[in-house]
Protein backbone atom coordinates (compact mmCIF):
# COMPACT_ATOMS: atom_id res chain seq x y z
CA UNK A 1 0.00 0.00 0.00
CA UNK A 2 0.94 3.48 -1.01
CA UNK A 3 0.48 6.67 1.34
CA UNK A 4 0.96 9.46 -1.50
CA UNK A 5 0.95 13.25 -0.46
CA UNK A 6 0.02 15.97 -2.44
CA UNK A 7 -0.68 19.38 -3.29
CA UNK A 8 -1.77 20.93 -6.93
CA UNK A 9 -2.71 24.12 -7.12
CA UNK A 10 -2.53 26.37 -10.50
CA UNK A 11 -0.29 29.61 -11.34
CA UNK A 12 -1.56 33.11 -12.14
CA UNK A 13 -5.02 32.42 -10.74
CA UNK A 14 -4.56 35.02 -7.85
CA UNK A 15 -4.18 34.80 -4.54
CA UNK A 16 -7.29 32.16 -3.09
CA UNK A 17 -7.54 29.16 -5.47
CA UNK A 18 -9.71 27.62 -3.24
CA UNK A 19 -12.17 27.08 -6.62
CA UNK A 20 -9.58 24.91 -7.78
CA UNK A 21 -8.87 22.82 -4.83
CA UNK A 22 -12.53 22.05 -3.67
CA UNK A 23 -12.76 20.50 -7.89
CA UNK A 24 -9.99 18.04 -6.59
CA UNK A 25 -11.60 17.05 -3.76
CA UNK A 26 -14.25 16.67 -5.87
CA UNK A 27 -12.50 14.42 -7.80
CA UNK A 28 -10.70 12.74 -4.74
CA UNK A 29 -13.90 12.25 -2.64
CA UNK A 30 -16.09 9.97 -5.41
CA UNK A 31 -12.34 7.93 -6.19
CA UNK A 32 -13.42 5.88 -3.41
CA UNK A 33 -9.54 5.85 -2.36
CA UNK A 34 -8.97 6.62 1.39
CA UNK A 35 -7.97 10.13 2.20
CA UNK A 36 -7.52 12.92 4.56
CA UNK A 37 -7.44 16.56 3.57
CA UNK A 38 -4.80 18.68 5.59
CA UNK A 39 -4.18 22.35 5.71
CA UNK A 40 -1.00 22.10 3.01
CA UNK A 41 -2.46 19.41 0.83
CA UNK A 42 -4.28 15.84 0.77
CA UNK A 43 -3.15 12.39 1.65
CA UNK A 44 -4.28 9.35 -0.11
CA UNK A 45 -4.14 5.54 0.93
CA UNK A 46 -4.42 2.80 -1.65
CA UNK A 47 -2.65 1.00 -4.27
CA UNK A 48 0.16 2.60 -6.40
CA UNK A 49 -1.99 2.40 -10.03
CA UNK A 50 -4.88 3.94 -7.69
CA UNK A 51 -3.48 6.80 -5.52
CA UNK A 52 -1.48 7.82 -8.93
CA UNK A 53 -4.91 7.61 -11.15
CA UNK A 54 -6.46 10.55 -8.84
CA UNK A 55 -3.46 12.78 -8.69
CA UNK A 56 -3.82 12.26 -13.14
CA UNK A 57 -7.58 12.86 -12.75
CA UNK A 58 -7.24 16.28 -10.69
CA UNK A 59 -4.06 17.15 -13.14
CA UNK A 60 -6.21 16.72 -16.18
CA UNK A 61 -9.15 18.74 -14.76
CA UNK A 62 -7.39 21.43 -13.85
CA UNK A 63 -5.26 21.83 -16.77
CA UNK A 64 -8.53 22.50 -18.50
CA UNK A 65 -8.69 25.83 -17.37
CA UNK A 66 -5.37 26.72 -16.09
CA UNK A 67 -1.88 27.13 -18.23
CA UNK A 68 0.41 26.69 -15.26
CA UNK A 69 0.11 24.06 -12.57
CA UNK A 70 2.41 23.56 -9.60
CA UNK A 71 2.12 19.90 -7.95
CA UNK A 72 4.04 18.34 -5.14
CA UNK A 73 3.80 15.19 -3.95
CA UNK A 74 5.50 12.88 -1.40
CA UNK A 75 5.06 8.78 -1.67
CA UNK A 76 5.36 6.11 0.94
CA UNK A 77 5.26 2.65 -0.01
CA UNK A 78 5.30 -0.54 2.80
CA UNK A 79 4.51 -3.61 1.60
CA UNK A 80 1.77 -5.64 3.61
CA UNK A 81 0.57 -2.61 5.64
CA UNK A 82 -2.98 -1.06 5.12
CA UNK A 83 -4.74 1.71 7.70
CA UNK A 84 -1.57 3.61 7.68
CA UNK A 85 -3.64 7.36 7.41
CA UNK A 86 -4.83 6.46 11.36
CA UNK A 87 -2.37 4.31 12.41
CA UNK A 88 0.63 6.02 11.74
CA UNK A 89 -1.03 8.84 13.84
CA UNK A 90 -2.22 6.45 16.49
CA UNK A 91 0.89 4.84 17.08
CA UNK A 92 2.66 8.67 17.75
CA UNK A 93 -0.55 9.34 20.15
CA UNK A 94 -0.01 5.60 21.88
CA UNK A 95 3.76 6.31 22.54
CA UNK A 96 2.98 10.30 23.69
CA UNK A 97 0.13 9.11 25.82
CA UNK A 98 -2.10 11.86 24.42
CA UNK A 99 -4.34 12.97 21.51
CA UNK A 100 -2.58 15.33 18.98
CA UNK A 101 -4.54 17.90 17.01
CA UNK A 102 -5.27 16.47 12.96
Amino acid sequence: MVLLEFSMSPLGKGESVGKYVSRSLKIIDKSGVEYRLNPMGTVLEGEWDDVFDVVRQCYERMKKDCGRISCTMKVDYRKGHTGRLSGKVASVEKRLKKKLKT
